[in-house]
């Protein structure tokens, strides 16, 4: 929008200084018309900028001028919540949003701080484009247009209808209700939603259009994203054919034994302050090699066969090492 644009223009010469017409433009992402254009609005609208022609020439405002304007849009403060690098925000179609929020904030803060938040950020990098191997860590591309809609539609509680190429499939139309939007590595993106009574993952990068409808999604008010993912990955890794175990564990043991689980589906703590989790294994061998191998800072409480199991194991050890020294 032009009036976002006109602020940021502003923010952009108070913390810069002195700027050319071309370095906005290509600051902003539009032509240098436009920024010639925008100049003569702020103009006209009272804000003391002016051209310095020559050389070494630009756009600058009078000394001291401050603005008023750093409240955060509801898309710039989403920008920041998702923002924890800038192709996070461009994933989800907030990048211009995430620009202008920067802009914004750094206006607010004090002038000494505001150096030495400037000196700070040029001693960080995050998310360079390849690795110390010179490997290329690239993000999916979302077109801004597909990221916007399917974010009204997750936040906004509505009904989404996409055009999704589906692998070895030609494109076509569904209608989907949204759930929650998930990013993992090199910033893949997925779709978590439901179609009809069934629960469906849709890769961004895939949706090749996509159309807000009116109609308000079915789907439940409140959701645990985070197991929602993590039941979707067990399901895809393994077809659905997995072993859930209910275990007592010694807190210490607890990112270990989660390590070599496929998930971790529910957790508390019992009166004496042992955990007591409920884990998911990719099968039955699966699921007796794991925690035999965390034995005894874990026991089995559920299901009663692999108990059974497990103290078999123990009595033939027990036996093999029990009474004697070994014979010479």
């Amino acid at each position: 929008m032009r009036a976002d644009r006109l602020v940021s223009l502003v923010l952009l010469l108070r913390q810069r200084g002195r700027m050319t017409a071309e370095a906005l433009a290509r600051e902003l992402e539009v032509s240098t018309r436009t920024v010639l254009r925008d100049m003569e609005a702020l103009s006209a609208a009272g804000v003391p900028v002016y051209a310095e022609r020559g050389r070494h020439g630009g756009f600058a405002l009078l000394p001291d001028f401050r603005t008023a304007l750093t409240g955060l849009t509801h898309d710039e403060a989403l920008a920041l919540l998702v923002a924890g690098s800038r192709r996070g925000a461009q994933l989800f179609g907030l990048g211009s949003a995430l620009a202008s929020a920067v802009l914004k904030v750094v206006d607010a803060l004090p002038d000494g701080m505001r150096e030495t938040a400037a000196g700070a950020a040029q001693r960080l990098l995050v998310d360079p484009e390849t690795d110390l191997l010179a490997r290329p860590v690239a993000p999916e591309e979302v077109p801004d247009a597909v990221a916007t809609q399917v974010r009204r539609a997750v936040f906004g509680g509505h009904r989404l209808r996409i055009h999704y190429a589906a692998v070895n499939q030609l494109p076509r139309w569904r209608t989907v209700d949204p759930i929650g939007i998930v990013t993992v590595v090199k910033d893949q993106g997925y779709l978590l939603a439901r179609r009809g009574s069934e629960d469906r993952t849709y890769r961004l990068s895939r949706v090749l259009a996509a159309e807000r409808l009116d109609e308000p999604a079915r789907r439940a008010d409140s959701v645990d994203l985070g197991r929602a993912w993590r039941e979707r990955e067990v399901r895809f890794r393994t077809g659905g054919d997995t072993t859930e175990v209910l275990v007592r564990a010694d807190p210490a043991r607890r990112e270990r034994l989660a390590a070599t689980a496929l998930a971790v589906t529910g957790e508390g703590t019992d009166a004496e302050g042992r955990l007591r989790m409920r884990i998911v294994f990719q099968d039955a061998r699966h699921a007796e090699w794991a925690l035999w191998e965390h034995a005894p800072g874990v026991e089995v409480l559920a299901p009663e066969w692999l108990r059974a199991r497990l103290g078999e194991r123990a009595r033939e050890v027990a036996g093999l090492y029990g009474d004697a020294s070994p014979e010479p």
